[in-house]
Parts: C-alpha cells; sequence; structure tokens
C-alpha cells in the first residue's frame, strides 16, 4: 500500500494561507499600517506605486525591533502580542495573528528596515517567496520601513485576477482611510505614484473626519456620546440632509478596530427612522469601547467581524446613543418625506433669486396681496388669466417646466400621425385624444383599441436606457456647452471613480477636465441638466453608480447606462403637457423593448375593450 497524504513545503503552505489574508495590494497595505500603529508610532508614512503591484511601502517612527525579532517577524504565527490562550480573551491591539508579515513574504519580494531606540545600527533584511536572502546591519532611522514589492510575482494567476490600478488604489484608499480614522492622534501620510493624496496632521477626530471625508461635512456632523459602565460610544453621525444612496461613508470602531455589523447597522437605521428616505444612508463615524473579554475579534481572518457577548445590549446602546444626538440637536422629522426628492432639484428650490427676478416679483398681485393693506382678498382681473375654462385652452395657458423628453420636441410635434400608424403589436395611439396624467406618476393614452397606462419614470427610463446604450456605442449626446463653466471638488474615492468614468461620460454629453487632484470643471451637459444643477446632477450620478455597483454584477459601462438612466428619468411628481405625454408614448413604442422598464418593471399596461365589457358584463 501506498501512503498518499504528505506535509506541504513551507512556501506552499505559506502561499495557501497568504489567500486567506492579502488577497489584493489594499490587504497588505491594512495589515501593515496597522503593524505601524501597535508599535506605538506617532508618525505613519504609506507610499504606493503601480496601485500597490509594484511597491506598497509603511515607514513609521514606532519602537523598532532588535535584530533576532526582525527575523523572527516573518516565521507563521509569530506573535509579541500572545503570550497564552488567556491573552486571545483581552486583545487591544491590531495585529495578533502572526500571519500578516509571513503571508506578505510568501507572495512578494520584502525589504525591512529597523532600529531599536537605544541601538546604534538597524537590520536589513530581504526575503523573497518565503525565503531570507540577505540579512545584515545597517544604519537607518529608528523605527521601522518595510516595502513590500512585486505582489503575487511567483503567483501569476491571482496577480492576473487583480483589478484596474483605479480599483485597486479605491481598496489601498478604503484601508487607509479606516486606520486613519481610527487613529486621529498620529500623523499619517499617502504619497500614490510620487504625488502626496493625503498629510493628516494630528488633531481631533472632527478634523480627521473633514480631512478625509470632505469639508462638506465641517456643518453637518452631530456629536454621539454615552458612557456607561457597560461600554463607552463616541463619535459622530451625519444630519439627515447628507444621507446618500449608498453605505459608503459608514465605520463601525470597537476598540479601535474598524468592524462591518449589519446588526449595529440597523441600530442606527433605526434611530434615523422617519428622518431620512427608506433607500437613504446615514453617515456616521461610532467608536465603542468596551472590555476585550465581552467580544471576539478572532473569527475572522481579516477580523473584520466580530462576535459580541451580548449583542442585544450594545445595539440597544447604539440605537440609544444615536437617538439622544439627533433629539439633543433638535433633529427631528419635521419634513414630509412623502414628498418626491426632484422638487427639491427644481429652479425654484435650487437657484438663488437674483434681483432681476426680485424686482419683477414685486409687480405681481401675489405678492401686493402679502405686502400691501387691505389686499387680503383681492383678485386679478380676468383679462390677465385664463381666457376660458376649456380643457384645451387650460394647457395652452399652463407653461410647466420643460421636460427634455427630447431636444427635438417641437420639431417632432408635427410628425406625431405619421408616426404613430407606425407603432409595434399593431397599437396605434389616437393623437387627436388628449392623454390625461394621474397622481403626476401614469399617464392614460387612448389607443385604438382601449388604452394604455404608463408609468412616466419608467417609460422614460427605457427610452433613456435606449438613447445612452447607442451613445456608448460610437452615437454621442451632443453636449450644452456653459456659458460659465461649473467647478465641482469632490471626496478622493469619488474623484478616482470619476475619472475613471470621464470618457464613457464624454458619450453621454458630459463634458467634463480634471482641475488639481480632486476638482473637476464641468465645461458641457446633456440639455435636460438644468442651470446651475450640474453638480448636484454628478455627483447623483457617482451616488447611483456605487449603488449599482454594491447590488449588482453589471459591467462598468451597464452600470454607468443604469446610473444616468435613473439620475435622469422624469420623476412621479413631474407635470407633463399633452405633447409631452404623446411624444413619451410615441418614443416608448419606437425602443427595443416597450413593455418593459430596463430593471425588468412593466413600462405600460394595456386594456383592451374586451376586457373592459367584460368587467362591466357586457
Amino acid at each position: 500500500m501506498i501512503d498518499i497524504i504528505q506535509l506541504l513545503p513551507d512556501n506552499i503552505a505559506n502561499q495557501i494561507a497568504a489567500g486567506e489574508v492579502i488577497q489584493r495590494p489594499g490587504s497588505a497595505v491594512k495589515e501593515l499600517l496597522e503593524n505601524a500603529v501597535d508599535a506605538g508610532a506617532t508618525n505613519i508614512k504609506l507610499i504606493i506605486l503601480d496601485a500597490g503591484k509594484a511597491l506598497v511601502q509603511v515607514i513609521d517612527n514606532g519602537k523598532g525591533m532588535s535584530e533576532l525579532d526582525a527575523r523572527m517577524c516573518f516565521e507563521r504565527h509569530a506573535t509579541s502580542k500572545i503570550t497564552n490562550i488567556d491573552d486571545l480573551f483581552r486583545i487591544k491591539t491590531m495585529g495578533f495573528r502572526g500571519e500578516a508579515l509571513a503571508s506578505i513574504a510568501a507572495v512578494a519580494q520584502v525589504e525591512l528596515k529597523t532600529r531599536k531606540k537605544d541601538h546604534d545600527l538597524g537590520t536589513y533584511i530581504e526575503i523573497e517567496n518565503s525565503v531570507v536572502k540577505v540579512q545584515e546591519p545597517c544604519a537607518c532611522n529608528e523605527g521601522t520601513s518595510i516595502a513590500m514589492k512585486n505582489l503575487f510575482f511567483n503567483v501569476p494567476a491571482r496577480r492576473n485576477f487583480l483589478k484596474t490600478n483605479t480599483a485597486e488604489f479605491r481598496h489601498i484608499l478604503d484601508e487607509f482611510i479606516r486606520v486613519a480614522l481610527a487613529f486621529p492622534d498620529i500623523f499619517f501620510s499617502l504619497t500614490n505614484n510620487s504625488q502626496q493624496v493625503f498629510h493628516l496632521e494630528r488633531g481631533s477626530l472632527k478634523n480627521r473626519i473633514i480631512q478625509l471625508l470632505g469639508n462638506h461635512y465641517n456643518t453637518k456632523l452631530v456629536n454621539v456620546e454615552e458612557d456607561t459602565d457597560y461600554l463607552k460610544i463616541v463619535g459622530f453621525v451625519g444630519k439627515p440632509d447628507v444621507a446618500k444612496k449608498t453605505r459608503g461613508e459608514q465605520y463601525f470602531f470597537v476598540n479601535n478596530r474598524f468592524i462591518k455589523s449589519a446588526y449595529l447597522n440597523h441600530a442606527v437605521m433605526n434611530a434615523y427612522q422617519d428622518l431620512i428616505a427608506p433607500d437613504s444612508f446615514p453617515m456616521y463615524v461610532i467608536f465603542i469601547d468596551l472590555d476585550p473579554s465581552f467580544l471576539d475579534i478572532n473569527v475572522h481572518p481579516t477580523k473584520q467581524e466580530i462576535k459580541f457577548e451580548d449583542e442585544k445590549i450594545v445595539y440597544a446602546f447604539v440605537q440609544s446613543a444615536v437617538k439622544h444626538a439627533l433629539a439633543q440637536y433638535s433633529i427631528t422629522p419635521a419634513l414630509n418625506f412623502e414628498l418626491d426628492s426632484a422638487i427639491q432639484q427644481t429652479d425654484a428650490v435650487s437657484k438663488p433669486f437674483t434681483e432681476a427676478q426680485k424686482e419683477s416679483a414685486t409687480f405681481t398681485s401675489l405678492f401686493k396681496t402679502f405686502t400691501q393693506a387691505n389686499q387680503a382678498h383681492a383678485i386679478e382681473s380676468s383679462a390677465g388669466g385664463y381666457k376660458s375654462a376649456s380643457f384645451g385652452n387650460h394647457f395652452q395657458a399652463y407653461q410647466p417646466e420643460k421636460v427634455a423628453i427630447d431636444a427635438q420636441v417641437t420639431q417632432q410635434g408635427e410628425a406625431f400621425e405619421s408616426n404613430l400608424s407606425k407603432l409595434k403589436s399593431g397599437l396605434q395611439l389616437l393623437p387627436d385624444k388628449i392623454p390625461i396624467q394621474l397622481h403626476l406618476t401614469f399617464i392614460v393614452v387612448e389607443t385604438n383599441r382601449g388604452f394604455i397606462i404608463m408609468h412616466q419614470q419608467l417609460a422614460h427610463e427605457r427610452v433613456l436606457y435606449d438613447q445612452l446604450y447607442k451613445a456608448m456605442n460610437g452615437s454621442a449626446i451632443a453636449s450644452q456647452q456653459s456659458l460659465f463653466p461649473t467647478t465641482c471638488e469632490l471626496s478622493l474615492s469619488d474623484a478616482l471613480l470619476l475619472k475613471e468614468l470621464m470618457p464613457d461620460l464624454q458619450y453621454a454629453g458630459y463634458l467634463l477636465e480634471l482641475f488639481g487632484n480632486n476638482c473637476f470643471i464641468i465645461r458641457g451637459t446633456p440639455a435636460d441638466v438644468g442651470e446651475g444643477n450640474e453638480k448636484l446632477t454628478i455627483e447623483k450620478i457617482l451616488e447611483q453608480y456605487k449603488h449599482f455597483s454594491n447590488e449588482y454584477s453589471f459591467p462598468k459601462r451597464e452600470k454607468l447606462i443604469r446610473s444616468l438612466v435613473s439620475q435622469q428619468s422624469i420623476k412621479s411628481g413631474k407635470m407633463l403637457t399633452p405633447m409631452e405625454m404623446l411624444l413619451l408614448a410615441e418614443q416608448l413604442f419606437a425602443s427595443s423593448q416597450p413593455n418593459s422598464a430596463p430593471s425588468g418593471a412593466p413600462a405600460y399596461l394595456e386594456f383592451k375593450n374586451e376586457y373592459l365589457l367584460d368587467m362591466f358584463h357586457q
């Protein structure tokens, strides 16, 4: 009989173990930064080349290592933080498993320089594929400098699975932000391809949040603080008006360790109940400090998932602390959230009230009613109002905000009758019948065999989807150049994302130009983007894109098309003219799949005469 079970060689075992810890350059960044924090550093520098594929280097001014420790730190399960089993339940440091450096050395070329404070010389070690190539004394600064070069050089299959440089750098950025947020009393810097991205001086938590997540949070943060015998909660939550469509800026830290917890996130969401829309997510940076014996942090290789001894009491404290903070700052659900959010974006709300408009308004009867004596019941002469109460004249007198279903709406109006006869499936719209809009959401249009009810947003989403799909494949949408270009400043992660999307956005009619690290000039937009709303539109497109990235596995271009469709489509609550309703119906039936929106929801429902008669037993 031949024995077939054998022990794996150390280098292969290390590479397999590395798969649990080092999945991409961002994983190595996390481990190296945490080691620098554990070393007591007050100054930590992160240097990146080629999105970490060529180089990840961390330089700190911590306590450094002796010659023996420098050699031992690359061995598997070698750690200075655990001496017996009981230590596992008293852990307050970041790295303790003793696998990070061993895993990195198994899949990269590593150079280490380290010196203790009371030593004249430091130690230099060069290690590759878990094998020490060089170990010798060297002159170096106090602390440790560790450089990981050519990640996965010996595992090319795994290197091929890495994503684009932009995507990998975003992962690095996520890990950097998490560690930098947790330790505002430590100086951090991040340099990417010889360009400094972050220079974070030591300071308060609020300053660190603003430095990392953006200046717009300066007046949008609410302080959270709860101190009990069981745990302590400190941090900040965002005011309801900065809630977003994605979960991006949500951070929980337990004993300064970043964690992911759907359970605790639910506690925060409950605290915001009736304050934000159901599909929005609040911003928060919350620190929970409690006895390490009340939790287990060794349940996942990345240590981002932990187990509480009593989850229910932690949930209750978090929810109570956030609710108390929001109540203390008089943030109460006074807004009517049934109101469609699109109303907040209309010109009347979003644009400044110019002096010319102000002067014009002072001569109206409405202004006089509120400002002059004895005018409360004044009624303006009918000469300035509707000429008739007839249905047709009502629509002539009403002048709603122009809805950009199509830039050529007026030219296409004359072609209605000839085009409507060409609709699919034998269905014909009757252009001489005026459509009806119900609840500012549904459109009833008479047909040759009954009537249809369109959902105006879903129908427009289908029309836009087809237009944008053609645009992304060569038929670019015309852009409306701005007389006064708008400047848009974004957070670093959003700026990286926008740089990646800029070429495709140009096909969709958005002309953008990079202006500094995180700043863009918006020189042109599609015709349907109102003047003054350019910056808001770009921000919402990015939020929607991140939502699709989190929820669905679409290709990049498909995610962008769906994001633009979601942003630019006519929303419920928008009043349309009869011509706009008919044009929308015509464009819907001329599209590739008129029966459904891109999401799969039906764009219209048909009611045939036979069905209607059957309902009345006729």
